[in-house]
């Protein structure tokens, strides 16, 4: 069985996303050496997709707003769904949040978050279950990057439409993936993202903050 913790130490360093810079996340140095191997390379190995390795534009975005607004988190129990690095929940904790579960179903995201909040000093607590439809009564709940794909997307507009309904702070960081639905959010604040080339098309992208009404 791989070793996450030392496979993490090994294929990261503590970097700062070009857009939050007041936080470190151990990052895939090049994107070629982890992000580039093939399917039947990662499955060799037992790594699913390493999200977390990388500091995606709709994360950054959602950060930037956090630290930048922290009356949006103060004092409130936040969750930060499908957390991959866990950037946007280190955010919310240095911005004040009274409690902050990151949540993600990766196995690797555990041990990458816990290395992440450790080398920014922050608590997080931490949920590897599946979370979609369910509601523990969170006071804000944060998705970064999250609406890339059709069926995932289906799944998660009706949860945080209900969300929201119940009063939920309900915000998405997305920087125009295929199927984020427009028409049920407002815009809040929008950013240009520095990237890596090597996993988006550009070097940076325009990314909206976004809130589901």
């Amino acid at each position: 069985m791989i070793d996450k913790h030392a496979f993490i130490l090994e294929n990261t360093s503590l970097m700062r996303p070009p857009h939050v810079p007041e936080i470190e996340l151990h990052l895939a140095s090049e994107a070629h050496d982890l992000w580039l191997k093939t399917q039947e390379e990662l499955e060799e190995i037992g790594l699913p997709p390493p999200f977390w390795a990388f500091a995606w534009a709709g994360g950054q975005g959602l950060a930037r707003f956090v630290l930048d607004h922290p009356l949006a988190v103060r004092g409130r129990t936040v969750l930060d769904f499908a957390s991959g690095s866990g950037l946007v929940a280190i955010a919310a904790a240095r911005a004040g949040a009274a409690c902050v579960v990151a949540a993600d179903i990766d196995p690797f995201t555990e041990t990458a978050i816990g290395l992440n909040a450790a080398a920014n000093g922050v608590s997080l607590g931490f949920r590897g279950d599946d979370l979609i439809g369910r509601d523990e009564g969170w006071d804000v709940v944060l998705a970064g990057d999250v609406f890339y794909d059709k069926g995932f997307a289906a799944l998660l507009v009706p949860w945080f439409e209900a969300l929201s309904a119940r009063g939920a702070t309900v915000l998405a960081g997305d920087p125009g993936r295929a199927y984020l639905p427009k028409e049920r959010l407002t815009a809040l604040s929008t950013y240009t993202v520095p990237v890596t080339r090597a996993l988006e098309d550009s070097d940076v992208k325009q990314t909206t903050v976004w809130r589901f009404t």
